[in-house]
């Protein structure tokens, strides 16, 4: 598998991506993270927000449901997090009863054609994350306008093994929508060492924030890094 750094290097502009890693420790943790092209899209920061960690601007502006969000959100079984106002909609499907399949089921992709953004979501579970599932609702890279829901679930990752979902692969000019997901490795052995190690690879002209998660501890205890 390519390793974490390789992967985000060669991706220029991934956009927004949702990762599950184990470390080399053994500790289960997930990443998230934005770039931005747009001076809107950079003037975003992460911040928490009661037991929530949520996406908004750092400028003085109204609400963007595209841009600002609930990017991190937990139940008693999953840590929910993911880029967009989906997160919210999945989280109250699990306290509602849902499964995590049936949770990530029927959502759409972004309205901002021409693009067509995908929204990514990832579920760990509180167990130690033994059970990572991953949703995307993906536009088709043809002409076709509905959307491809895909669920994806990974058990037992080894240490040192990660899964990717990204919503971009870009050079910064053209955007198509990328694979639907990447395994990968990561050299971490802790959550600060994880957030060197996405944020390092990020391209710094479009890097805007990054979060390691842990499933144990919540949202709230985030580990962030912003430009």
């Amino acid at each position: 598998m390519t390793d974490l750094t390789t992967l985000l290097s060669s991706n220029p502009y991934p956009g927004r991506g949702v990762l599950c890693a184990r470390t080399r420790s053994g500790s289960v943790l997930g990443g998230y993270f934005l770039t931005g092209r747009s001076a809107a899209s950079k003037d975003r920061a992460l911040r928490v927000d009661g037991d929530d960690l949520v996406v908004g601007p750092i400028a003085p502006t109204g609400h963007d449901p595209l841009r600002h969000y609930a990017a991190a959100q937990s139940t008693p079984d999953w840590l929910v997090f993911g880029n967009g106002e989906q997160v919210s909609q999945v989280t109250e499907r699990l306290r509602a009863g849902a499964s995590a399949a049936d949770s990530l089921g029927g959502l759409e992709y972004e309205p901002d054609a021409p693009i067509r953004t995908s929204r990514i979501t990832a579920l760990l579970s509180r167990d130690g994350g033994r059970t990572a599932v991953l949703g995307a609702a993906r536009p088709s890279t043809g002409s076709r306008l509905s959307t491809n829901v895909m669920t994806l679930t990974v058990q037992d990752l080894e240490p040192g093994e990660a899964v990717l979902l990204t919503t971009y692969r870009s050079d910064g000019r053209t955007v198509l929508v990328a694979a639907p997901f990447d395994e990968t490795t990561v050299d971490a052995t802790t959550g600060a060492e994880l957030l060197d190690e996405i944020w390092s690879a990020l391209n710094p002209e479009y890097r805007v924030a990054a979060v390691v998660l842990d499933p144990a501890k919540g949202p709230a205890a985030a580990l962030r890094r912003e430009a």
